[in-house]
């Protein structure tokens, strides 16, 4: 009797799925670079490590990353002073800050600087992942013309500048932030938390007077009269109105 020959048919080869972009994480402890590398690469983003802050600008120059995930203690260069230059050099690159400081006096200078969120350690994986993930969309939003103009101001939120009258204005990152939002959403009312959320990342803050802060500061800078102002309005009871 003739034995039959099985012969194994090839399998079939699955392509690998498409990266959702590239996540640069800064930190030096090993074993959270494991931890953070595997819960993105999971998620099908690429993730790169950068050990301490000369890695990790070389690292942000050359890959273009959707997002950075940034510890605040590193060697050789401060999470603070990366932040800083990250958004200087892009300003549009989410920077997520995730650290064990949990004083809210550093919350409060980091989003000032240009930070986009912050989370706290320990962490949930799938908090940071969602964090990320809300910080890209915000970004990815349809965006304005580069320069935007109201009144005797000047905007460029590509440039980060700022004229008004002709006269250069210094904006923080952060006041560029709350600026380009309110000219996105401009004639609608927009609650304290609404802008906590868009603008600062937080669904909640420990206060609402962070927001009032910010935009006294911009009517000082902005407005002809900021004790009457005529663009950026507080609606009673309800929030501020940004009018051009």
């Amino acid at each position: 009797m003739q034995e039959l020959e099985l012969v194994a048919e090839p399998q079939a080869e699955v392509a690998p799925s498409p990266s959702l972009g590239t996540i640069l994480i800064v930190e030096d402890d090993q074993r959270m670079q494991r931890v953070l590398r595997r819960i993105f690469t999971e998620e099908r983003y690429t993730a790169v490590v950068a050990p301490d802050g000369h890695a990790a600008l070389e690292l942000f120059r050359r890959e273009r990353p959707l997002a950075v995930v940034l510890d605040l203690i590193l060697p050789h260069v401060s999470g603070r002073e990366l932040c800083q230059r990250f958004k200087a050099q892009s300003s549009e690159t989410p920077v997520i800050v995730l650290s064990a400081i949990t004083e809210v006096a550093d919350k409060v200078l980091l989003l000032e600087l240009g930070a986009d969120d912050y989370v706290t350690k320990p962490f949930s994986p799938r908090e940071l992942t969602a964090r990320v993930y809300a910080a890209v969309r915000r970004q990815r939003k349809p965006s304005l013309p580069t320069v935007y103009r109201f009144s005797d101001c000047e905007i460029d939120f590509e440039k980060m500048t700022v004229h008004r009258s002709g006269k250069p204005v210094v904006l923080t990152a952060h006041e560029f932030k709350l600026l380009k939002f309110f000219t996105e959403k401009a004639e609608r009312v927009l609650t304290r938390d609404a802008l906590l959320n868009e603008v600062w990342g937080y669904n909640s803050y420990p206060t609402t007077r962070t927001v009032d802060n910010q935009i006294l500061k911009l009517r000082q800078k902005l407005e002809p009269d900021p004790a009457n102002p005529r663009h950026l309005l507080t609606i009673y009871g309800a929030g501020y109105k940004f009018v051009p």
